[in-house]
């Protein structure tokens, strides 16, 4: 993937090798610039965190880039069919990549940017950030949240299978994870801090879940929140005062959000109580001229709002801008 060496300037700089991150290079390229991306871990790094066979809620026309089909078995394409559609689009359309390498600051300004990474230096006249949010779990800030069987991250049921696991959430992902715990032979118990299993969750599993939790198979506590956790055990405040639960592991599926820390250093401005980062809607370009930003880290804590249909749009304005070509609007399938 590598068609420039290290020292070559390019037109836009891309940090993050998610799908926004991909279709931004991708579109610069069409638009005649030279883009290169440098990513801190694997190809679509999310992606590859996302729990086994997971499937998406988007059909595949919405999950496209480039205007490269996505071939998928069934009506919503699993992880591992979208983790290998993006690395072909990388692949056909010779994508210049360098993963592993991570993004330490941007010295220099609009035209003349320095991006120091942990592997050296690249020039470029414009940064594009498409960093997502999967890398920093929502943490709840409790004693014993840093113990071994504590995780923020679910990937698949079978570790779980004869175990008690707390799992502390109540939307998609904790959702999922409780059914799937559930049917493969471990014994899940759900903690909301509401009063109810949030009605966001999609329509297919909701009503699943409370099934489930009507019949007594998976356990919830509502309008309860975690204390502590201890080797064995996690400690609640209920409405009807403390308890403590029995748990061999425990899963804190609270949600996550960008490394506002990095951000920051890069000197961007933020909005509103969702942290979202300040850009000009018609061309992704932030406070600090010259640096764009794509995709789910746009909308701060508000993680929903973006997605790949709908942020797709945002590398094709960010190439306009750059070339100088009139900006994409939104089409209603989410393309420009």
């Amino acid at each position: 993937m590598d068609t420039l060496s290290p020292s070559d300037p390019v037109d836009l700089l891309v940090v993050g090798a998610g799908p926004i991150g991909l279709a931004c290079a991708l579109e610069a390229t069409r638009a005649g610039l030279t883009a290169r991306v440098v990513e801190k871990g694997a190809l679509v790094n999310s992606l590859v965190g996302y729990p086994t066979q997971m499937e998406f809620f988007s059909t595949p026309e919405l999950l496209e880039i480039g205007g490269h089909p996505l071939a998928a078995t069934y009506y919503k394409p699993r992880r591992e069919e979208a983790i290998d559609y993006y690395r072909a689009v990388a692949q056909r359309e010779g994508l210049d990549i360098r993963l592993g390498e991570r993004v330490e600051r941007v010295d220099g300004e609009r035209g003349a940017f320095t991006v120091v990474t942990s592997k050296g230096t690249h020039a470029a006249r414009a940064v594009a950030l498409a960093t997502g949010f999967f890398d920093q779990p929502n943490r709840i800030g409790v004693p014993g949240e840093d113990l071994p069987h504590v995780a923020h991250y679910y990937k698949e049921p079978y570790p779980f299978s004869g175990r008690r696991v707390v799992i502390v959430g109540a939307k998609n992902s904790a959702a999922k994870a409780a059914l799937e715990i559930n049917r493969h032979g471990g014994h899940a118990t759900l903690i909301v801090r509401g009063p109810e299993i949030t009605t966001s969750v999609k329509y297919w599993i909701r009503p699943d879940l409370l099934n489930r939790i009507g019949e007594g198979s998976i356990s919830a506590y509502y309008h309860t929140t975690v204390e502590a956790i201890t080797d064995e055990e996690v400690h609640l405040k209920t409405p009807d005062g403390p308890q403590a639960v029995s748990a061999d592991a425990v899963l804190l599926l609270t949600g996550y959000h960008p490394d506002f820390a990095f951000l920051e250093r890069l000197g961007l401005a933020f909005e509103g109580p969702e942290r979202a980062p300040e850009v000009n809607p018609d061309t992704m370009e932030s406070t600090r001229p010259g640096i764009y930003l794509a995709g789910t880290v746009c909308g701060g804590y508000a993680t929903s709002r973006w997605f790949i249909e709908n942020g797709r749009i945002h590398a094709a304005r960010i190439a306009a801008d750059l070339a100088g070509l009139p900006i994409p609007t939104l089409t209603a399938a989410g393309q420009p």
